[in-house]
């Protein structure tokens, strides 16, 4: 435990930040005030270093990019190999594992050790590794690189320690289970054909054992060509040489026939006894043409042939369609007896493989269901029941149902919303399913000790909000929202005005939710937000819809100074400029017919609507179009359900609304929020040049003057000679779907007049952007990766003063500046940029030094590093609040820091965190009682709730893309100040409970993930985990309470991870295991007639051919024994667990009845050679019983 004080005189020189922060130290002088001074600021910090560690929690979602599939039969468990060499390895719900390649190659085939706990994969860099799961964490215990030949297909017999491996060069290897040793046996391709045949066969597609002799093995090369080759005779049985390419081979279980299917869509059924021609040839989808001739299929990529004892066998295949439908999809074909099942899927078919009862092959396999992989879902098919239904899938495979483009992670719910959302959710559940439970039910999860309520909240390109359960590193889904539902779909139009019509314009940008007043917001695309209330009660309901105009320019030059003391409100309900208000037409009032103005993107529903218990729409808000120029992104926002206020904000200013009143408080540019106290010394504007519709980036030039001209633009928001005016509020009139654009207009990313950056392509599951990240200085810089991130181009602190004049020192100035190349795309970037709103937060604190109780405030962040306090008047009681107006006073305190500002957060002066207040949820259309006025109960979080010996006062936590810092309220003073990174810049950072104590965390773009002591700004940990790659881990990396955090890993999945060493202690316990001890079934008793005629199978001994002794040793050149890195780790920590004490006991007893019938069979023996003896004792007695003793 460290105890700090900060006793310093003269804060503002030896403090890098209090000559940023404040001119004077400590509280105003002469001011009578109870603020703490520095030196009474006493903070007992609990954290240290040891309270964090880093690592990968679970992962959940659809495995982006599949590849390969595999099911243990006895354990009942399930692995999926993917392109970028994962394997997620899926039991029971809450069974689930992911484990990672290191080579990253992709895996091509999956088999399991059927019932010992263990995996082989086959990668496309040619190895194969053997993965131990018998402990929560599966890891690679062997290796095994070919050096000469590239794998084809694997496979491994049931009970077997030898694996078969096909290769392109047509060769057959056997590789030891145990030892991951190659034998010395091989079955070469020139030996398997015929001598006589002048071409190669092929690669090997296929291995398999003769159900009726293991000692036969089957190979079927992809020209056409199939041997069974004698494993013991080292020749081939037979040969069979067909015409067309072979696919796959499916055994009848009584090792008599066989079936393939081939490239021409036809399936072949080969009688062992007739191996000239197959006695039936089929083509299940191809019709005879009017000519005679059969018309021509797709390949029938694999084929299954299962047996039933009730049934006829199923014939199962994937592909197999005519050519003659163009946009077919893809189909599953089953084939009982007479009928024929075709299954269209939604996405191709990866792999597919049937679930039967037993795990021997020479047994009668009755299927119950088919395990259906494609590129994006995972299906099964029950196939006991003739109609064919699939099961409900329990994992969470539709996160990627519409494309991912944000993210939300709320630790420590409230208990109740969990159980509230899933009672509304599962009213809109899909019907069909089968009736049966998941097939696939391996492994064992119980819930740990560890855990409390969490919710993920995903948003997606197609307007859809998804809230999941989280709890318990699971992940089931609560309750989906349509945000759509309020708007007017679009309308399609002709020609051009169709091209304009986006493909998402009610993708979700960001969220904001309270879940203790259950008061959830939306920002879309297209420059909207959408307020819902959560009910319990379905509603008839009319939306309220506001429109905001904030993107208007001024066309003379701006006196910052002269809107101080002009705050801008409107009286309630009004929608019309105050009197003192009035300002000349706008500019866009007066445009030509075909330019849009005063129009919002998208068009709300104005009549009455029905909606369903659970989130209700109440209020949208639009920005809109301004002289043929569509809204900027919204950037930031905020809403505070006791304030009852909604503030948000973009790359030409702020706005807040009072969504009690349904009124618009504020609208201003954000160098009008400055007043007289903005710190830059800006260039007065020269007046606006009429922008070209044509213009595109051909046209941009690099000259000196062009340049100024253009810095020299700061945003206005219906502002005209530094005069505010409240937004106009028209009805929304019909116009052509719109999304926003980056604030260049249509200078920068020209497609069209207005034409929008955002696409479907640049959701966050789809992006993928190559980043550097060892420096920033190619970024065009940090710059154009912002731009992708928030949709907006802006100033950074940095790049403002590497040319604009500025009070700071020369050498403060040079560490603000990225190095970069000045190309002319940049430079044109540089020109168009703003000031934008990038952080925005709600909260009790104090606005001016003078300040002497805490008021309700809004903080807000600018890119350029600068910090605002707005104060706010709030009616406290409740007839008056919906009655009176909200006041908004002038900007208040004026702080600063390095880089865009990303993240506020509030500590009382014992270093204890402030909760925003808040208003306790009340069901809006719950019936009331005439006898009771239903009141707002409100929550608050005084600052100096816990000041017994501090006095007033609290702390403030600043966290910009540099540098953090932390303030002493009301004096301003900069107590502590780090500097996150020179090199880089942070992208997220959050204020957490981690350990029962607080901390700052940070994401930097270069990978690293940082957490910093409160107050002090201590490093308490600095781990290089994770690359920028591509911006959808920008966009959707966030923090949480209790040292965790999720990212979206992949398109279609979600990477959870903790930075707290306690959750790393207990993870073992909340993983499931995977392995349990089974029983393997026995196999069923063959008959003596079936044993004598069927062949000698039984008696086979792979040992005798295979081991060292028999077979000789294989080339070293030919492939390397890697051992695994974990191997002898894995192998301890099984052996130490209960799992692994089960296997050893079964050994033992395995091995001792092994013993006891081996000393059975020898006291058998030794009866037999007694009786032996004393039968042939006793004839010669008898034989020498008369005789003389002479006659011997």
């Amino acid at each position: 435990m460290k105890k700090f004080r900060k006793v310093l005189d003269g804060l503002t020189t030896s403090s890098p930040g209090g000559t940023i922060g404040s001119p004077s130290c400590g509280s105003a002088a002469g001011t009578p005030t109870a603020a703490p001074t520095p030196r009474e600021i006493d903070v007992q910090e609990t954290l240290v270093s040891e309270n964090f560690q880093l690592c990968k929690t679970v992962r959940h979602g659809f495995p982006y990019q599949p590849t390969a599939l595999a099911f243990d039969p006895v354990q009942k468990i399930l692995a999926i190999g993917s392109r970028s060499g994962g394997v997620r390895i899926l039991g029971r719900p809450g069974v689930d594992c992911y484990c990672q390649h290191e080579s990253g190659a992709a895996v091509l085939q999956l088999q399991f050790l059927i019932n010992e706990g263990a995996l082989v994969t086959a990668c496309a860099d040619d190895t194969l590794h053997l993965w131990n799961l018998r402990q929560r964490r599966p890891a690679v215990l062997h290796s095994l690189k070919f050096n000469r030949e590239r794998i084809t297909f694997c496979h491994l017999p049931f009970q077997s320690k030898w694996l078969y491996v096909g290769t392109e060069r047509g060769n057959t290897h056997i590789v030891n289970i145990e030892s991951f040793v190659l034998s010395g046996y091989v079955i070469m391709w020139n030996k398997a054909i015929e001598l006589s045949t002048k071409t190669h066969p092929g690669p090997v597609v296929h291995l398999s054992d003769s159900p009726k002799d293991e000692g036969k093995l089957l190979i079927g090369f992809e020209s056409g060509t199939i041997v069974q080759w004698d494993l013991r005779g080292k020749k081939a049985d037979f040969r069979i040489y067909y015409d067309e390419a072979i696919h796959s081979v499916g055994w009848h279980h009584e090792g008599k026939q066989f079936m393939c299917s081939h490239s021409d869509g036809s399936l072949t059924m080969w009688n062992l006894r007739n191996t000239t021609k197959p006695f039936q040839v089929t083509f299940p989808h191809g019709k005879i043409q009017k000519d005679g001739r059969k018309e021509s299929c797709k390949p029938i990529l694999k084929v299954e042939y299962k047996t039933s004892r009730s049934s006829d066998p199923f014939i199962i295949f994937s592909g197999g369609l005519s050519y003659d439908k163009a946009g077919r999809r893809p189909t599953l074909t089953i084939m009982h007896g007479k009928a024929i099942t075709v299954l269209e899927m939604d996405y191709p078919i990866v792999e597919f493989m049937a679930l039967c009862e037993t795990p021997y092959n020479n047994e009668v396999q009755e299927p119950y269901a088919v395990v259906v992989l494609l590129e994006k879902d995972l299906i099964v098919v029950d196939l006991t029941q003739s109609n064919f239904p699939v099961f409900e899938n329990p994992y969470p495979m539709d996160v990627h149902e519409s494309p991912v483009t944000c993210t939300a992670y709320f630790a420590e719910c409230p208990p109740d919303i969990i159980p509230i959302l899933y009672s509304i959710g599962a009213k809109h559940k899909k019907t069909g399913y089968s009736q049966k439970e998941w097939p696939i039910s391996g492994g064992t999860w119980t819930l740990g000790s560890y855990t409390y309520p969490e919710i993920i909240i995903t948003g997606h390109a197609d307007g859809s909000i998804k809230f999941w359960d989280a709890s318990a590193i699971t992940l089931q889904m609560l309750y989906k929202l349509k945000t759509s539902k309020v708007f007017e779909k679009p309308k399609l139009g002709e020609g051009r005005a169709a091209e304009l019509v986006e493909e998402d314009p009610f993708a979700i940008q960001m969220v904001s939710w309270c879940p203790q007043s259950r008061i959830f917001c939306v920002v879309g695309i297209s420059a909207h937000i959408i307020l819902y209330r959560f009910s319990k009660q379905d509603a008839n309901t009319q939306i309220v819809s506001l429109e905001v105009r904030l993107q208007c320019e001024s066309e003379d030059v701006i006196s910052p100074s002269e809107n101080e003391n002009n705050p801008c409100f409107t009286e309630p309900g009004s929608h019309s400029p105050q009197p003192h208000h009035q300002h000349p037409a706008s500019p866009g009032s007066g445009t030509p017919e075909g330019i849009k103005d005063s129009i919002p993107c998208l068009k709300v529903k104005d009549r009455m609507v029905r909606v369903p218990p659970g989130y209700q729409a109440e209020l949208v808000i639009q920005l809109l179009w301004v002289d043929g120029e569509p809204p900027q992104q919204i950037t930031s926002l905020d809403i505070n359900s006791a304030y009852g206020l909604l503030a948000f904000g973009n790359s030409n200013g702020l706005a807040v609304v009072d969504y009690l009143q349904k009124t618009i408080l504020l609208c201003m540019s954000t160098l009008d929020l400055y007043g007289a106290a903005d710190p830059y010394q800006r260039l007065t504007r020269s007046p606006r040049r009429n922008r070209q519709s044509t213009s595109g980036l051909t046209e941009l030039s690099d000259n000196q003057q062009s340049i100024d001209m253009e810095r020299s633009k700061s945003p206005t928001s219906d502002h005209v000679n530094g005069h505010c005016t409240s937004p106009t509020s028209q009805p929304c009139s019909a116009g052509k779907p719109r999304v926003p654009m980056g604030p260049e207009g249509p200078r920068l990313t020209r497609r069209g007049p207005g034409r929008p950056p955002f696409r479907k392509a640049q959701s966050a599951a789809c992006m993928e952007i190559s980043l550097p990240v060892s420096h920033t200085e190619g970024y065009a810089s940090r710059r154009a990766m912002l731009q992708q991130l928030h949709g907006v181009t802006m100033y950074s602190h940095d790049e403002y003063h590497t040319s604009a004049p500025y009070c700071w020192s020369e050498r403060e100035s040079r560490e603000n500046s990225f190095s970069r190349s000045r190309s002319s795309s940049v430079s044109s970037i540089d020109r168009d940029t703003k000031e934008a709103i990038t952080t925005l937060q709600f909260g009790e604190s104090y606005a001016r030094k003078s300040d002497l109780v805490p008021t309700p405030c809004l903080w807000v962040g600018t890119s350029l590093g600068v910090v605002l306090l707005i104060p706010m008047s709030i009616p406290t009681d409740q007839e008056e609040r919906m009655e009176e107006p909200v006041t908004i006073g002038p900007s208040g305190a004026v702080l600063m820091l390095k880089g865009s500002v990303l993240r506020f957060g509030f500590l009382d002066c014992m270093g204890a965190l402030i909760q925003s207040p808040y208003e306790v949820w009340r069901d809006p259309n719950a019936p009331e009682d005439p006898d009771r006025l239903r009141k707002r109960k409100l929550v608050h979080f005084s600052p100096s709730s816990s000041q017994d010996t501090c006095g007033e006062g609290h702390l403030a936590v600043v966290c910009s893309e540099r540098q953090a810092k932390v303030f002493l309220m009301p004096s301003q003073s900069c107590l502590f100040v780090h500097n996150i990174t020179e090199s880089s810049f942070v992208l997220r950072a959050d204020v957490v409970s981690v350990c029962n104590s607080v901390c700052l965390a940070c994401f930097c773009a270069n990978g690293h993930i940082m957490t910093l002591s409160l107050p002090s700004l201590r490093p308490l940990m600095d781990i290089n985990y994770l690359p920028l790659t591509d911006m959808r881990i920008a966009r959707t990396f966030c923090f949480t309470n209790g040292g965790q955090a999720l990212y979206l890993s992949s398109p279609t999945e979600i990477q959870r991870i903790t930075y707290s060493q306690e959750m790393c202690d207990n993870l073992q316990e909340m993983l499931g295991e995977l392995f349990t001890p089974t029983e393997t079934p026995e196999a069923q008793n063959r008959g003596f007639l079936k044993g004598f005629f069927g062949g000698n199978a039984n008696t086979f001994d792979r040992e005798e051919l295979f081991g060292e002794a028999a077979a000789g040793k294989a080339s070293r050149s030919l492939a390397q024994h890697i051992p695994g890195q974990a191997g002898m780790e894995g192998m301890k920590v099984a052996a130490s667990g209960v799992v692994g004490e089960l296997a050893r006991a079964r050994i033992a007893l395995d091995e001792r009845g092994q013993r006891l019938g081996e000393l059975e069979e020898r006291t058998a023996l030794m009866m037999t050679s007694a009786e032996s003896f004393h039968k042939h004792a006793h004839e010669l007695m008898l034989k020498c019983k008369d005789k003389k003793w002479y006659q011997f």
